[in-house]
């Protein structure tokens, strides 16, 4: 190309629409420009093809706000929240206006103890956290601390408070339950038994579930007979093994509702005892 030709500075003014003065500034890593002004300046320039991109890039890079967001994710081995951590990583990449580090673990051991220990040491090097827990004392407690540090800690998949005091991203647990009651009642050819997983009681996302399943049911098909709720403790092998029992002591079981932990477990059992494909069956 032509050196007499190529863009400058006063291009890159004219094309980000800014003053020459502001287009200075942000090359010379001034803070007295918004984040925003600098990336749409940046913008103008690769579009261009203003020569200087590479310490315009840096500049605009530098001035950027960083953060370092920490998440507390369930057993590694469960394809949903390996598919929920790259989401996560996926939309921090996705944010242009400031620079955000992801951590996420993983945890195995889902006892109040460990999440609490967990969620205090990922707060001091954070400066938010998200987790997914079930509501426990000691879970409050460590929010409690994080929050007195200012450390924002918002709950994932699952509501740790009921008073709306821990922000919270997920979806209306109350219409899911209900959702899954209109499948059981528009897809089984009769009215009859329905088998209920949930992994803790503990877990307010399955406690709403149940809630919702029951309320719809109450209101719109009480031909339906519901069973009390087994509980999983969010394990695969307890959730087959409870799925069995519960084929064996219900042979006329209509259907089963997993409102949360053993998926896999009970789709298991239902192969093991012939029954897949033969029972109604929503999971989360």
């Amino acid at each position: 190309m032509d050196q007499r030709k190529r863009p400058t500075i006063r291009d890159v003014a004219s094309e980000a629409k800014v003053s020459v003065a502001t287009v200075n500034r942000v090359l010379s890593g001034s803070e007295a420009v918004r984040q925003g002004t600098r990336e749409r300046v940046m913008l103008a320039a690769q579009q261009i093809g203003f020569y200087g991109m590479g310490a315009l890039r840096a500049r605009v890079a530098a001035a950027r706000p960083r953060y370092r967001f920490g998440f507390l994710l369930h057993q590694p081995g469960r394809a949903f929240y390996r598919n929920v951590a790259e989401a996560l990583r996926l939309g921090a990449e996705a944010i242009a206006d400031c620079e955000i580090e992801v951590r996420t673990e993983f945890l195995d051991d889902l006892s109040p103890q460990n999440i609490a220990s967990r969620m205090l040491t990922l707060g001091e090097e954070c400066d938010a956290i998200g987790v997914v827990a079930a509501v426990h004392p000691l879970v409050t407690q460590a929010i409690d601390t994080l929050q007195a540090h200012n450390v924002p800690v918002f709950a994932l998949i699952s509501q740790i408070s009921a008073t709306g005091e821990v922000h919270y991203v997920g979806l209306d647990n109350w219409k899911v339950g209900r959702t899954a009651a209109w499948v059981f009642e528009n897809v089984c050819r009769a009215p009859g038994k329905l088998g209920i997983l949930i992994g803790s009681h503990r877990y307010r996302c399955q406690e709403m579930n149940e809630s919702g399943f029951r309320s719809y049911f109450r209101e719109h098909a009480p031909g339906f007979t519901l069973l009390e709720p087994v509980l999983t403790f969010e394990s695969r092998a307890i959730a087959q093994e409870m799925t069995e029992k519960l084929i064996a002591e219900n042979p006329d079981l209509a259907g089963l509702y997993i409102a949360g932990g053993g998926v896999t477990g009970a789709i298991a059992a239902l192969r093991s005892t012939g029954r897949a494909g033969k029972l109604v069956v929503v999971g989360l």
